[in-house]
């Protein structure tokens, strides 16, 4: 059934593919729009069809960031290797942006918001519930014992030359206290009814001293209705009782209390079988409540705290009593009201969509006692929502859940093969503090993107005037094909790459997830790269370009020669201009809003290799000759980079007085 519901369900798409997906629809359309518009003014002005196609052709290179692809996936990588260091590990490319937009986490409780370090705490039998303190106290117990040291699925293994154990933490502590109290030997297991999570208990059949013994242990609401009898103890002798409702409401309030207090409940149980009997499981006898302290992680509850201050909503959802669950929600800081909405597996199942809906807008949910088959239905429901879901998970039943999930994250030391496989992304400590240094990696990824889309755009405009510049006003065409491709693919890709490798800002998980359909291309992102440095870069440069045509003595309405020595240095000087620019924009692009005075100059050793090359890389095509030759440039004085600093300096200036401006407002 499983393996049925991994097919079924297709892996959705990230935010971040469907967000590039429209990013390259919209820079094409709008790139073909303006080729078309310039190639028909160009026809309407008798200029030569053929010149007018490459020049549209020049506009298509110069209106789409050829260098994005190659720059978002070395960006997510950086993000890859950066969340590594938190001890996640990412299985899917796009998973390390999906995360920074998570704004929902469903998070298991055993290992993931606790240890998973279990110790058998406090014990009822005989009517009375005590802490376990003296474990020779219960060596008489010898039904008891024998079902805490033989109940399991645990391998025998050697570390040091020393026996250990290997499984589930909560099976070791409970053969732990078997062991201690009295240790029977090995003894070999005769036949097993398996636990699964709709029954939720197993049963193992042993042969001790001649007799056959069934054995069973589970969720105390599952094993009590399988049992008749009680041991009684009365002065001198153990008695059989049969169980009554006072007797269950005596089991129930005690299971309660260590509920309550987050231990971790189960119930004992056994029967004798003749030789030939069946082994099943009725008529039981009730030997005992044991209850397990499983002790929160200590850095949870600052990783919940930051969740809240992030606004990402926090869902446990468990397995274990609904008791138990709240106990530590509390404890952890995931539930702070008096009255959080508490569902259980047998309420969900009755539950419709609808209800279901609504009951998801409570700020304080937990799940208890839920199916995988349930666990995946609130990760659809969830999803419904336009929730981005980020869901934890270890075990073969929580596949489905992890698969649809927006970003499944499997546990790397408790966690089955087949959710690591059914994963994005794999904690190696298994610990939830670490999810949430993962989703401020996230968020500084897409935030530097953005950047990084920023950057490379404002370089756009000064590429793409020109052009429109050179078909209405009929003046010498200031940048070439081959240059435009110089600074997309050559000059920019470092800085732009550094971009990408900007620290986190604190700030960033102190505001609420983005919108599910915000575009990676937003409003205010094009308005500041197209409308307002775009246009700043390219009065820079068409400045520069006309200042070495007017020094070569040129005037408007001449024609020049593409080989004419003037205008290769005017090109050179505009394409010069570009890169200048792009220098001062690289700082700007580390904060929308904060001066640049305000980062850190050292904290990006990247960025100033970035620089460095962007430097040297203009200084050869413009003073080599094969830079010459092929780019089409020639050596420019002293007196043009001067004025190009300026400018550029005089472009900086003012985006700082904008981000001054912003500030204030």
């Amino acid at each position: 059934h499983i393996a049925n519901m991994l097919l079924d369900d297709e892996t959705p798409q990230t935010p971040l593919q469907l967000k590039l997906a429209d990013t390259g629809k919209t820079l094409g359309i709008a790139a073909l729009f303006v080729c078309l518009v310039i190639f028909i003014v160009g026809l309407f002005r008798h200029l030569p069809p053929f010149d007018m196609f490459m020049t549209a052709v020049s506009l298509a290179v110069a209106a789409i960031p050829e260098g994005l692809p190659a720059i978002v996936t070395i960006m997510l990588a950086i993000g890859v290797m950066r969340m590594s260091k938190h001890n996640a590990i990412v299985r899917n490319l796009p998973s390390v942006e999906t995360l920074g937009s998570a704004s929902v986490i469903c998070s298991d409780k055993t290992g993931t918001l606790t240890q998973n370090k279990m110790t058998a705490t406090r014990i009822y039998r005989h009517d009375q519930l005590n802490e376990i303190a003296d474990h020779a106290a219960y060596a008489s117990d010898i039904r008891l014992i024998q079902n805490a040291q033989y109940c399991h699925n645990l391998k025998k293994s050697f570390h040091e030359n020393q026996p250990i154990w290997l499984g589930d933490p909560m099976e070791i502590a409970l053969a732990d206290f078997g062991k201690q109290s009295h240790d029977y030997g090995d003894t070999p297991i005769n036949s097993e009814i398996v636990f699964d999570s709709d029954r939720k208990r197993m049963s193992v059949v042993i042969e001790h001293a001649g007799e056959r013994w069934l054995y069973c242990k589970g969720a105390p609401e599952t094993v009590l209705p399988l049992c008749k009898h009680v041991i009684s103890q009365t002065e001198s002798t153990d008695q059989l009782m049969p169980i009554d409702h006072a007797v269950q409401r005596q089991i129930t309030a005690a299971q309660n209390a260590m509920a309550n207090d987050g231990l971790r409940v189960l119930a004992f149980a056994y029967r004798r079988l003749d030789a030939e009997q069946l082994p099943e499981e009725h008529d039981l006898i009730f030997s005992a409540l044991i209850g397990l302290h499983d002790p929160p992680r200590p850095e949870v509850k600052e990783a919940m705290a930051r969740c809240y201050s992030a606004g990402i909503k926090v869902i446990m959802v468990t397995g274990d009593h609904p008791h138990t669950a709240v106990a530590i929600a509390r404890e952890i800081g995931l539930v702070t009201s008096a009255n959080p909405v508490v569902l259980e597996g047998q309420v969900l199942r009755k539950m419709s969509a609808a209800h279901l809906h609504l009951v998801l807008d409570s700020p304080e949910i937990i799940f208890a006692r839920v199916t995988a088959e349930q666990k995946m239905h609130v990760v659809k429901a969830l999803k419904r929502k336009n929730e981005i879901v980020a869901v934890t998970g270890d075990g073969v039943n929580d596949a489905p859940a992890l698969k649809i999930a927006d970003i499944g994250i499997a546990m790397g030391v408790s966690g089955t093969d087949v959710a690591k496989e059914a994963s994005d992304i794999i904690l190696l400590d298994d610990n939830f503090a670490s999810i949430v240094n993962a989703i401020e990696e996230g968020r500084t990824v897409f935030e530097n993107i953005r950047k990084f889309l920023t950057y490379i755009l404002t370089s756009n405009i000064p590429e793409l005037l020109p052009y429109i510049a050179f078909v209405i006003f009929k003046i010498p065409l200031p940048l070439t094909i081959i240059q435009i491709l110089a600074v997309d693919l050559g000059t920019d890709m470092l800085p732009a790459l550094a971009l990408g490798a900007e620290s986190s800002d604190k700030k960033l998980m102190q505001q609420p997830p983005r919108p599910a359909k915000e575009r990676l291309l937003s409003w205010p992102l094009l308005i500041r790269a197209y409308l307002w440095l775009g246009m700043l870069e390219a009065l820079a440069s068409l400045t520069v370009f006309f200042f070495v045509l007017h020094q070569s003595g040129w005037e408007y309405g001449n024609l020049l020669s593409k080989t004419d020595l003037f205008y290769q240095q005017a090109t050179t000087a505009c394409l010069a201009a570009i890169v200048m620019a792009q220098i001062m924009n690289v700082f700007v692009c580390r904060h929308p809003r904060m001066s640049v005075f305000q980062l850190k100059i050292s904290g990006n050793p990247l960025l100033w290799l970035g620089i460095a090359v962007e430097i040297i890389l203009i200084l050869l095509v413009v003073y080599t000759p094969w830079g010459n030759a092929l780019f089409g440039t020639q050596p420019l004085e002293l007196s043009v980079w001067g004025l190009m600093i300026v400018l550029a300096l005089c472009f900086g200036s003012l985006e700082e007085l904008r981000k001054w401006i912003v500030r204030r407002n």
